[in-house]
Parts: C-alpha cells; structure tokens; sequence
C-alpha cells in the first residue's frame, strides 16, 4: 500500500477482519470503509453471519458495491449462495473475491463457481509440498470509549477466534509428558496466571520486547542457539503420537480456562 501511495504502483485488496471487530457493529465498520473508499470497494462479509453481512454490505453500499470477500467455509458452496443473494438483492455487476488458503488446485477445484478473483497468499511463496506455518494476527480485544475493554471474537465457519486476552501453558503429567495446551482467557488486561502458581503447567510465552525494548537475549547468533537448544527440549515433552507423519487430529487438546473478572 505505501508503494502505491508513493509510487503509484498499483494495488487491490480489502479489509481485514480486525478492521470489522473494531468497530461496535459489522454495519459501522462497513460504513467506515465506504466513507472512505467508496462503494467500489469490497467489502469482508464473513466476519459473523455471511448471510446477514452480504445483506448489510449492500444496504449500506447500495447495489452498486464494488465486490464482496469470502474467506471461510465451504467456497464453492458459500459462493454459488452469496451470488444468489447479490442478484436478488439487486446487486448483479458486485463482484466476489475468495481467499482462505487458497493454492492451484483450490482455485481449479472453483472454476465452476461465480467467483471473479481469487486472493492467494502462502501459496505464492510456497511451492506445493513444502511445509509452511500458517501465521496471522487475530483482533481479541478492543478498548472502549470509556476506557474498558471489549472482548471481540470472529464467528466464521472453521475460522473463530475466542475473544479475550490470553495466556498460555502446556500441561504436564508426573512424567514430564505433555497432556494438553492450557489456554488462560481474560476479558480485560487483568494479571495474568504465572507457571510458577501451577506445578503441573509449563509457560509458552516469554516476553520478546517490552516497552519498545527488544530482549537481545534472543536476538542474533547467541538467540537462534538458545532457540534450537530450547526447541529440541521442549520436543521431549511431546507424546509420542505427536511424532506421527501422518495426517491426524491434534496430539495434544486444547482446553480454554475462563478467568472471571
């Protein structure tokens, strides 16, 4: 975006879900968008309820809206749906993009589908086959006018997030073994749980910057050693199920602990 700023190279995108989750409704956050993009712009409608946001987007943006997103659920499906719904609505030149993971074979498994352009992201860099590590931020919070905090939470199909500020743990048997991954959730910014106060519980976060510093002990050479070093410890804790080539469920649960404020 700032090489089209400055540049004037050209760029396409939409929102991002966090923008949505800013906002107190899924209608403000797309009147924002419009007030200052203008109704060719495309709008992410998967956040909550597609259904309902496709109804929204066009209420707000009128049947000339530029495009519509879908990122979550079963696309073929989701989009022969929304596209249905576009036309009844009225809105037949809205466009649909479709993102969520998408790489070559996805998008030919979608060329029967009403869909118009195709956001790819992983597969881009990633030539097939090669492992990657699916990273993205997820909005939990927000602050409130009057300075409170708001739990906010994504509702998309195989896609939702559990709102609150966390902290997390991995659980371990007498034996050293992991049993689960413990996650500790608050509403607010309250103190958060410390390992020390569960024997049976190992920390997963350590802080990397604090107040704009960045701790050099992980930082170059020494950093990536003391990572490896750590890495092939914490490794040992792993069941041996966790150690499988194959595709399975998950080797250890998550288990989400509520801290009431």
């Amino acid at each position: 975006l700032e090489a089209g700023r400055a540049w004037g190279v050209p760029t396409m995108g939409t929102a991002a879900h966090a923008w949505t989750l800013l906002h107190d409704t899924e209608e403000d956050a797309f009147r924002s968008q419009i007030a200052s993009l203008g109704v060719n712009t495309t709008l992410l409608v998967d956040t909550y309820d597609i259904a309902q946001g496709v109804a929204t987007a066009v209420a707000v943006a009128g049947t000339e809206l530029g495009g519509v997103r879908l990122d979550s659920g079963d696309l073929p499906t989701v989009a022969a749906s929304v596209r249905a719904q576009l036309d009844d609505l009225g809105a037949t030149s809205t466009k649909i993009t479709v993102t969520s993971d998408l790489d070559e074979f996805a998008i030919a498994a979608l060329a029967a589908s009403p869909v118009d352009s195709y956001g790819v992201g992983t597969s881009v860099v990633t030539g097939s086959g090669s492992p990657t590590a699916g990273m993205v931020y997820k909005l939990v919070a927000r602050q409130a006018n009057d300075g409170g905090w708001v739990s906010v939470a994504k509702a998309s199909t195989s896609k939702a997030s559990v709102g609150g500020r966390k902290t997390a743990f991995r659980l371990l048997d007498p034996h050293g073994v992991a049993t689960a991954e413990s996650i500790a959730v608050a509403d607010g910014f309250e103190e958060s749980p410390a390992a020390r106060d569960r024997a049976d519980a190992r920390a997963l976060q350590v802080t990397l910057v604090e107040g704009g510093d960045i701790d050099v002990a992980h930082e170059g050479a020494d950093g990536v050693a003391a990572a490896r070093t750590h890495h092939l410890r914490v490794r040992e804790e792993l069941p041996v199920m966790a150690l499988a080539l194959s595709r399975a469920d998950p080797a250890l649960p998550t288990v989400y602990d509520v801290i009431e404020a």
